[in-house]
């Protein structure tokens, strides 16, 4: 089903694109996640892939292109596989993606093996993509999971009063992120958490997870996404539970808000934070949700744009700014691309962005509460933006190394 859905899109992109002589086409990879728990995800980044094609005239820099969508299930080594069908059988002169954290950790390193092939990361969040030994060839125009995370720690402590929380998270890089930035403002601002219950990604049963929660915490810190992030709520709802939740960014994403069932519901009110806030009044996000809705029917996308799509996006946009500065000349291994692209500023739906010296995002962080529109669904009402976030949390590079790298235990947090 996943493979035949991938096809389509690909089968769209070469549709969509003017027919030229097939040796001055640019070829771009798509990396997406789609099949297994973070399927929705993927779909969702291959739309705003989609809309970007089409606001481009599937052109960069007068040079027509087309994107060849390469399917993955968020391991690192399907990560690698697709990679490597895209730079070795379909011959790509650039890819976009990853979706998954621990993805684009294993982009990170392919990518040094293939130095003129230039990277743009699709929305993978794991911190050591960039910055543990950086490639040179790698950038991501998204924050990190643990910058995604700044400012709220500090609001859910001081402004919801949540002062022991517990936490259930998938067991893998970018939750370990998610759970790091927190914790370096939660426990700096006094709060404590006490138990920290770490699952597989693609979680069937969370009935012993449950029956572990903890029944004197203020909250339960909630780092699943998409499949999981459902079936947890679906279980949850079923014990009667009446837990009040702190939400991972991917955890009140549109990917969970819009699913079917009324689970969901039990977000309503969930404070989060993460790189877009849907009920945002900003001229350029609104325009943004427009032309996502506008773009299929309501039975193809969600409600709003969500992360993925919003990511996969600016990503594709970035390239286009950097390709035309280049004129799209490829020929010297792609050495030029490479310096403008780490120089792009971009004016995106989700605020500014620019790259550091890692070719990280430094961007906006919203903290945000899950809200229920008039006509049912569901929304992530602004509370307030944290602008120009850095990588190093506004800390120090020496005081953010020390704490150590995000795992299962670290940081510490308790009193």
């Amino acid at each position: 089903m996943r493979k035949t859905l991938a096809a389509a899109f690909a089968a769209c992109f070469v549709a969509a694109a003017p027919a030229a002589h097939a040796q001055e086409k640019l070829k771009i990879g798509v990396m997406a996640t789609l099949s297994g728990a973070l399927t929705s995800g993927g779909e969702d980044g291959v739309r705003g892939v989609q809309i970007a094609a089409k606001e481009l005239g599937n052109k960069m820099a007068g040079r027509e292109f087309e994107f060849i969508i390469t399917a993955t299930d968020a391991s690192p080594d399907s990560a690698l596989r697709a990679a490597r069908k895209l730079v070795e059988q379909d011959k790509v002169q650039l890819i976009i993606g990853p979706l998954s954290g621990s993805e684009g950790i294993a982009m990170r390193d392919y990518s040094k093996t293939v130095p003129n092939l230039v990277m743009v990361n699709g929305s993978s969040g794991a911190l050591e993509t960039t910055f543990v030994n950086p490639s040179p060839n790698f950038f991501r125009f998204n924050s990190d999971g643990a910058m995604w995370m700044a400012g709220l720690g500090e609001y859910v402590l001081k402004d919801k009063g949540f002062k022991k929380i517990s936490v259930i998270a998938e067991d893998y890089s970018f939750p370990y992120t998610q759970v790091f930035g927190f914790a370096i403002g939660y426990c700096r601002a006094g709060g404590e958490i006490v138990q920290r219950q770490w699952v597989p990604l693609g979680t069937k049963d969370f009935g012993s997870v449950i029956a572990n929660i903890p029944d004197d915490v203020d909250a339960v810190f909630l780092g699943l996404g998409g499949g999981d992030a459902v079936n947890f709520l679906n279980q949850y709802s079923q014990t009667g539970g009446k837990a009040k939740f702190i939400g991972g960014s991917i955890m009140v994403d549109q990917t969970v808000l819009s699913s079917k069932g009324a689970a969901k519901r039990l977000l309503v009110g969930t404070p989060s934070s993460g790189g877009v806030a849907d009920a945002w009044d900003d001229p350029r996000w609104k325009a943004w949700v427009k032309t996502y809705q506008e773009a299929f029917p309501a039975d193809k996308r969600f409600a709003s744009p969500s992360l993925f799509a919003t990511n996969y996006y600016n990503a594709v946009m970035a390239l286009s700014i950097a390709m035309d500065k280049v004129k799209g000349d490829l020929s010297d291994g792609g050495a030029k691309l490479r310096a403008e692209l780490a120089k792009v500023e971009l004016n995106a739906p989700n605020g500014k962005i620019k790259l550091d010296d890692n070719r990280q995002a430094i961007a906006t962080t919203f903290i945000t509460e899950v809200a229920e529109l008039p006509n049912g669904d569901l929304t992530n009402k602004f509370v307030r933006a944290v602008p120009d976030v850095t990588q190093t949390l506004g800390l120090s590079l020496e005081a953010f190394k020390a704490i150590g790298l995000p795992s299962r235990t670290n940081p510490e947090c308790k009193k």
